[in-house]
């Protein structure tokens, strides 16, 4: 009669083994506990990719002789934009500020100093931030609660300095790249042809921003998109 022996794992496998289903259980939890946790500070890229909107934002810290035409182009379409404002421009421009509102558009932060707020210590882009929201409250009779940072520049203390502070932090999944001159046709395709539900479009008041917003706005609505402000592309 043949004799057949059950071999277990030597115990040094054993120990391997628990070591391993130890370290994967450990390797999930930091997984969720970054997925929940340290998470919580992004930027807003983009809005509800469920919704066909797409929002413009416009930060303005320099342009002031085209933003009359902006307005007036934005007005013969009925759309009611996002203008990200710069501190310092509005203050010295508080009556083009109060206009933009007044006839309403979505006035919101872009900082008080144009710097990139890496380059500063938490206290100063902290207080920067605030002193922002404070010359548009003055300005409007509302704080504004979105925050663009200058440059598109931040890191994990921004995002979370800025949301301490009440503002949502606001970048963009389309880029005009209309400060760097790349022409009209240019401006429209980097829009119209990566056009997609929930976008947030980037643009300054530029010449060349002016002259392609009505052919992009055309195409845009032509494509069944509603093009309106960063708080309504948001779920």
């Amino acid at each position: 009669m043949k004799i057949y022996y059950i071999k277990y794992p030597k115990k040094t496998t054993v120990i391997l083994i628990l070591i391993i289903i130890i370290a994967i259980i450990l390797l999930g939890m930091l997984v969720n506990h970054s997925i929940s946790t340290f998470k919580t500070n992004d930027p807003i890229y983009k809005g509800d990719a469920n919704s066909k909107k797409i929002a413009f934002a416009c930060n303005v810290a320099w342009g002031n002789e085209y933003i009359p035409k902006m307005l007036e182009i934005f007005k013969s379409n009925n759309i009611k934009i996002t203008f990200f404002f710069e501190g310092q421009w509005a203050e010295k421009n508080p009556e083009i500020v109060r206009q933009i509102a007044t006839v309403g558009h979505e006035i919101a932060s872009h900082g008080y100093t144009h710097v990139k707020y890496t380059q500063w210590s938490r206290e100063k882009y902290a207080a920067d931030i605030s002193k922002a929201g404070d010359v548009l409250f003055k300005i409007t009779g509302k704080k504004p609660n979105l925050f663009a940072p200058p440059y598109g520049d931040f890191n994990d203390d921004v995002v979370k300095t800025a949301e301490d502070l009440g503002y949502k932090v606001i970048l963009w999944s389309l880029d005009t790249i209309d400060w760097s001159n790349p022409g009209v046709n240019n401006i429209i395709d980097r829009v119209v042809k990566k056009a997609h539900n929930g976008a947030i479009v980037l643009m300054h008041p530029t010449k060349g921003t002016v002259e392609a917003l009505p052919t992009m706005i055309k195409e845009l609505e032509s494509k069944g998109y509603e093009i309106t402000s960063v708080s309504n592309v948001l779920k």
